[in-house]
């Protein structure tokens, strides 16, 4: 994260407390609006009912949270149809999964809407923290508690390290790893991604993030990555391609 500048924002007076609660944690400075035009390169602020990240472009505005609804053309119904790629790559028959680079944790939370028990992993305490409101507000979901449904579980830390506890608790580890951008980009990256690289950067470990995960998974590793890159664990016993992506399957 070089370069990274981060601090809490407290926007609203009752959250004082959580927001410098949550500054303690991360390290960062709490800021209440005083502060002039001293403004970090990215702010953690509670607003709108839910944690947001926001950028110095915009501290007042908008931001940016951990998405726990449907996706838009996902269905809404509980659990959802398993029928589109990733669902065909992490096998309609795999209960549970290990969602190792979680990053906004949109696919992991796909997954749980479908059924599977999921487990994410998060190395960026940022990005844990902002995965954690979210899941808080996942289990405050009618149809989540109307269902006594169990929230996927969260834990926060190096995925290298951690999956080595976690071996074969999953049928299904699950890697999305921040692959270098193609020099020349074709499509504008949505501003969720742009974010997330500045957070995290290229994962420069990846290789010895997939011989972790081969190592954990109960019966399958799966690769998310980029139409353009090479298969991170060589060749897979299957590939789901898809527009810009592809899902690589490795299985044991």
């Amino acid at each position: 994260m070089s370069g990274f500048d981060l601090a809490v924002y407290c926007a609203e007076p009752e959250r004082l407390e959580a927001s410098r609660a949550l500054a303690e944690r991360l390290g960062a400075p709490l800021l209440t609006g005083a502060e002039g035009s001293c403004w970090p390169r990215f702010a953690l602020c509670y607003r709108d009912g839910c944690l947001k990240l926001l950028d110095a472009a915009a501290i007042k505005l908008g931001g940016l949270c951990v998405e726990v609804d449907p996706r838009p053309g996902e269905q809404h119904s509980y659990p959802a149809p398993k029928k589109d790629l990733i669902a065909q790559a992490v096998g309609r028959k795999t209960h549970a999964i290990i969602d190792a680079t979680a990053g906004w944790a949109q696919d992991g939370l796909a997954l749980f809407r479908m059924g599977y028990q999921v487990t994410l992993i998060e190395r960026s305490p940022v990005m844990a923290a902002l995965i954690e409101d979210g899941l808080r507000r996942l289990s405050e979901k009618d149809w989540v508690k109307q269902r006594a449904i169990q929230a996927p579980a969260l834990l926060a830390g190096d995925a290298i390290s951690l999956l080595s506890d976690l071996a074969g608790q999953a049928e299904c580890v699950y890697l999305d790893p921040m692959f270098p951008p193609k020099r020349k980009k074709s499509a504008l990256a949505k501003k969720s991604m742009h974010v997330l690289r500045d957070i995290l950067g290229d994962d420069l470990d990846r290789e010895q993030l997939f011989a972790a995960a081969w190592a954990a998974a109960g019966k399958r590793v799966v690769v998310k990555c980029p139409d353009y890159a090479a298969p991170l664990g060589g060749k897979p016993s299957a590939s789901f391609q898809g527009k810009l992506l592809r899902f690589d399957v490795y299985l044991k």
